[in-house]
């Protein structure tokens, strides 16, 4: 896992060919906000984000959100011991991509 400021997690997933926009949050904070583009997997639903996560193309880079960085350094961590090529957690989250202040 590589964690990432958003200007560089920004930077680094436009310049990635093969990267996928993942963000780990429950379905009513996707549809309340998420970045375009990204696919939803509830990290808090342990065995469907596992289902899903084992199903994840190994070989492409993926690029993980969740409100403020600490869900998605958990679902970097599960991704890299189940063999992915590569995983990059967004510091501070979505709030931190949206400029929002994390209370």
């Amino acid at each position: 896992m590589t964690e990432l400021a958003q200007e560089q997690w920004e930077e680094q997933r436009q310049a990635t060919a093969n990267a996928v926009l993942l963000d780990v949050r429950t379905e009513e904070e996707f549809n309340a906000k998420h970045i375009p583009g990204a696919s939803m997997i509830d990290i808090r639903q342990p065995q469907a984000f596992m289902e899903a996560a084992q199903a994840l193309d190994k070989d492409k880079e993926y690029f993980i959100y969740c409100r403020s960085g600490a869900r998605s350094a958990q679902a970097c961590q599960v991704l890299d011991q189940l063999g992915v090529a590569a995983t990059y957690n967004l510091k501070g989250g979505i709030l931190a991509w949206t400029g929002e202040v994390v209370e």
